[in-house]
């Protein structure tokens, strides 16, 4: 008999509300500043045949690739009570190497019945460049590859394994601390699936998560009944590849019938040189999102949209890259790209349900080096904010993470007390949303003094071509990124590792975002 609707709401907020916990514990045990204070990470549960039933509300490109994940290690032989799945392989269910998942098998009553599963950003997992965001051409170059392995069997550590993550990394202690807190997580879920199945019945905890994803699934074939049937293209192209590959095309073309969508991304480049392509499960992750956002606020999180959405990426394109890509801003950058790519199409057919582009970028930031005051090596990782595009009825937000990233900023204060650098400016770059009957949100400028020598990586986008406006809005400003050294600034390229010394800035300015509609022709823009 099926769940009332009733039940089923109470048993979709228990299932998330664990997955919520989760995430709690991962915060509050970890060591680094990226998931303590930027909350890089995610936490979700899977029925045994890797469907996604619950998430936290946590990181889009994480969560929309997890499947991936937990489909690699469900044929693992002898899984029993105990046992923990580490992997980072984009190949085999990962996204790129720093994105550590952590899954393990959940018995009840003596037999496998779910999966938890954790993800967290480690700011260093080895590589050419401190903080494992170098500017690759090999996926080898990015750092330690772990593929599905068994970090616990039976409740025993496999020490061996373990000491070779942590002895691959700049900053093992933090390593480690980062990894327990994921472990931890992972127990706490565990703990309260068993207690819920105890409570309320495996019977019920599992109906309610089918019923939850058959929810999701008409939820969101009903949006899809929404969009006028048709083929909607669309093109875009991400700035470069930091290898040499100047203006890479991305394509889409969406077919809406009924209750169904396929998204196709024919004609859109081969794999590059450089570090931008990007697994599968990253392209499927950004897809996905971008449903879902058009989508109700009480659509249940979960695995149910993928029944409703057929994609298509070619093998060997940068958007279903093959073993050895260099994938390392892949799932940072061009996923940005793939989300402008879907909403400029679905634009075509449903506008006023559509934003222009947002910042497009993560603009990551990356170094490293030795704290004097601890005479120990540093990695740190941050993503900046920027200009989310202005939507019908309102103008963007300013100085926001948007789509494919969910994560905070790191206070000041807790970035200077941690790290050997100065904060020099932090504030919203006025001006840079695109102009619009609805305007798109500004950037932010993010300045940063370094108190010693490092080594800086940063891969960015939207430095070239700018976050565009729909309905005749304007484009939003392009980034820029600087750096100054004794007195004298100069632009430094969007995508660059350079020797920091002592005393140096580096100045990071992020994209706004695009407008949306054309401006009144008095009194200027929308507001």
């Amino acid at each position: 008999m099926p769940l009332s609707s009733f039940e089923l709401e109470i048993f979709r907020n228990i299932l998330s509300s664990i997955a919520e916990e989760m995430g709690v514990v991962l915060v509050r045990a970890a060591f680094s500043p990226n998931i303590k204070e930027r909350r890089d990470l995610s936490c979700a549960i899977f029925k045994t045949d890797g469907e996604m039933i619950a998430q936290a509300a946590h990181i889009p490109v994480h969560l929309g690739s997890m499947s991936f994940a937990v489909r690699a290690v469900i044929n693992e032989p002898d899984t029993a009570p105990g046992d923990v799945f580490i992997l980072n392989d984009p190949y085999k269910g990962g996204t790129h190497l720093p994105d550590v998942t952590c899954i393990a098998p959940v018995f009840i009553g003596g037999k496998l019945e779910f999966y938890v599963a954790a993800r967290a950003h480690h700011a260093d997992i080895g590589g050419l460049t401190p903080g494992s965001m170098p500017l690759s051409t090999s996926i080898h170059e990015e750092g330690l590859l772990i593929p599905p392995s068994r970090l616990y069997r039976k409740g025993r550590l496999n020490k061996k394994l373990f000491d070779e993550i942590l002895s691959a990394t700049r900053d093992p202690e933090e390593r480690e601390g980062d990894l327990r807190a994921q472990l931890g997580s992972l127990e706490l879920g565990a703990k309260r699936l068993n207690h819920a199945a105890e409570k309320y019945s495996l019977r019920k905890i599992k109906e309610a998560g089918d019923e939850l994803l058959a929810y999701s699934e008409k939820m969101i074939r009903e949006v899809i009944r929404r969009i006028p049937d048709g083929r909607y293209e669309f093109s875009d192209f991400l700035d470069d590849d930091g290898a040499g590959t100047k203006n890479i095309p991305i394509r889409v073309a969406i077919d809406i019938k009924g209750g169904g969508a396929t998204v196709d991304f024919a004609g859109t480049s081969k794999m590059v040189k450089g570090c931008v392509n990007t697994p599968l499960s990253v392209t499927t992750a950004a897809v996905v999102y971008v449903f879902q956002c058009m989508a109700p606020v009480e659509m249940p999180l979960n695995s149910g949209p993928l029944r409703a959405i057929r994609i298509a990426a070619e093998k060997g394109s940068i958007l279903h890259a093959q073993y050895p890509a260099a994938v390392v801003g892949g799932n940072t950058e061009t996923s940005q790209r793939v989300v402008d790519v879907v909403f400029g199409a679905l634009s075509k057919a449903a506008p006023e349900r559509i934003p222009a582009a947002s910042a497009g970028t993560m603009s990551n930031t990356t170094f490293g080096g030795v704290n004097p005051a601890t005479g120990k090596k540093f990695a740190y990782y941050e993503t900046i904010a920027g200009g989310m595009g202005g939507r019908f009825g309102k103008d963007g937000v300013s100085a926001v993470q948007t789509h494919m990233t969910n994560t905070l900023n790191t206070p000041i204060e807790a970035l200077e007390r941690e790290l050997p650098v100065m904060i020099d400016s932090y504030s919203v770059r006025r001006g840079s949303g695109g102009v619009g009957r609805y305007r798109g949100g500004d950037g932010i400028v993010r300045k940063y003094r370094f108190l010693t020598d490092a080594v800086l990586s940063i891969i960015t986008e939207r430095r070239t071509h700018s976050p565009y406006g729909i309905e005749g809005g304007d484009s939003g400003k392009r980034g820029r990124n600087t750096l100054t050294r004794r007195g004298k600034s100069m632009q430094i390229a969007p995508k660059v590792t350079l020797d920091i010394k002592k005393g140096d800035v580096l100045g990071i300015e992020t994209p706004g975002g695009g407008g949306w509609g054309k401006a009144p022709k008095r009194g200027g823009t929308h507001r």
